[in-house]
């Protein structure tokens, strides 16, 4: 048996399957994380070799020598307990893998905030591109559902209980506009991730030393090696951008739970309105095939508050550079990005194989014998019966639906006030949808 201690890979996601084998597990990997850290210290050296305060060649050996692959991450992750970050003891390992004569332009003028924050936005860029990349499956499969499920009638529920009719047409065009405004959300965060440079306090005194008269150019630059925003100002205790992923990884999340949400209600075995493709197994009960996706998703959603308010926590950061406050957010912000790209990966696949039963829904539109159709009847039989005779008559009826086993229709035609009134039109549920079908066409007119 392996020690625990010699454990080759502690970051597989054992305890986690929900997002365990996703694209965000990757792209938030420790290799990922450290690779970043790689590009973040090489694109510093390019930027500088590009305004003539590095050689070039400097720039190209710090460029060769930023692969992952050539350092010990667990021995990284072992001696960032020195100075309390991985920054500390890469540079220095980065330092004697290039070499003598180029080593000193490695990591100079920086700090080491500056480098983690970079690799932490360009961490987010690359597992919000892989969100994005989920979302976009998601919401064409929903309006695939939408389109063909326009007209499908079902029980609209309210605090649990039958209301209304709705169709699942609408219902598939509510989940889809929210991914869509999640995918929004994201898309704007994406787009708006800066690199951080501020030196040892926030104002870039060590580059002028080392003669960079325009530090503007110099974080523009770096900005544009590694494709990130230049941000106006060195952002160490201006943590807009970390607030910023902690609100959209949580709304998508959120977003998300709701579909799950509402596919474990209708999946259930007495419902069973949806059902997911391929259900998962039992250890002990060989006929259940559990809504496996729509678990994860769920747990998914339930964590992801809780996490974005630690990162939300960390916005009250003292000083030019905080104390405890920036590495409380190094973990909550990973498993962030995780727990909401494999909940994307989960829905991208719930979604494309969900399966829909529209007979079902139309037998539990008929479980209460035709009292969903009780407001539509108010309203129609006030014009020819009165207000108050026509909700007295109706009272009357609900109850004796269930004494006498007679459906709400059987008991309307034995009434003499309505024997010119169309009862069967009146009491089809599936005529009483409302402007369901307009409302999701609308939605689906959005792209």
């Amino acid at each position: 048996m392996t020690s625990p201690d010699l454990d080759p890979d502690p970051d597989t996601g054992l305890l986690a399957p929900g997002w365990a084998g996703s694209p965000a597990a990757s792209a938030t990997s420790d290799g990922a994380y450290l690779q970043a850290l790689l590009d973040a210290e090489a694109a510093l050296t390019r930027a500088q070799a590009a305004l003539g305060l590095a050689p070039a060649e400097a720039a190209a050996a710090v460029t060769e020598a930023a692969d992952a692959g050539r350092f010990d991450v667990r021995s990284l992750a072992g001696r960032a307990r020195g100075g309390g970050n991985p920054v500390i003891p890469l540079v220095a390992d980065l330092t004697e893998a290039v070499g003598e004569e180029y080593g000193p332009y490695v990591h100079r003028g920086a700090t080491s905030q500056d480098i983690q924050d970079t690799a932490t936005m360009l961490v987010a860029a690359r597992t919000l591109d892989l969100l994005l990349s989920d979302l976009d499956r998601v919401q064409r499969s929903l309006a695939r559902l939408a389109a063909e499920h326009r007209d499908s009638a079902m029980p609209g529920r309210t605090l649990t209980q039958h209301a209304v009719p709705t169709t699942f047409g609408l219902k598939a065009a509510g989940w889809r506009s929210l991914v869509l405004d999640a995918r929004d959300r994201v898309a704007v965060v994406r787009g708006s991730l800066p690199v951080q440079l501020g030196g040892a306090a926030g104002t870039l005194a060590a580059f002028t030393v080392y003669g960079a008269d325009d530090t503007v150019a110099l974080t523009a630059a770096f900005a544009a090696e590694l494709g990130l925003r230049d941000a106006p100002l060195p952002w160490h205790t201006l943590r807009t951008p970390i607030a910023d992923l902690a609100g959209c990884l949580a709304f998508t999340a959120g977003a998300l739970g709701k579909i799950a949400a509402d596919v474990l209600v209708l999946g259930r075995t007495e419902i069973a309105e949806v059902s997911e493709s391929s259900g998962g197994g039992s250890s002990a009960m060989p006929h259940k095939a559990n809504p496996v996706r729509s678990t994860l998703i769920a747990a998914a959603a339930r964590r992801a508050p809780q996490l974005a308010a630690t990162l939300y926590g960390s916005l009250a950061a003292e000083d030019e550079r905080p104390a405890g406050a920036w590495h409380a957010e190094w973990e909550p912000l990973r498993d962030l990005l995780r727990l909401t790209g494999g909940a994307a990966r989960d829905a991208a696949e719930l979604a494309e194989g969900l399966r829909v039963h529209p007979e079902a829904m139309r037998e539990h539109l008929d479980l209460t014998h035709g009292l969903v159709v009780s407001e539509r009847l108010s309203a129609e039989l006030a014009s020819l019966l009165g207000r108050a005779p026509a909700k007295a008559l109706l009272t009357d009826l609900a109850k004796r639906t269930y004494s006498e086993g007679l459906s709400l229709a059987e008991l309307l035609a034995r009434e003499p006030e309505l024997k010119d009134v169309d009862l069967d039109e009146l009491t089809d549920p599936a005529r009483y949808t409302g402007s369901a079908g307009v409302l999701t066409d609308r939605a689906l007119e959005r792209r």
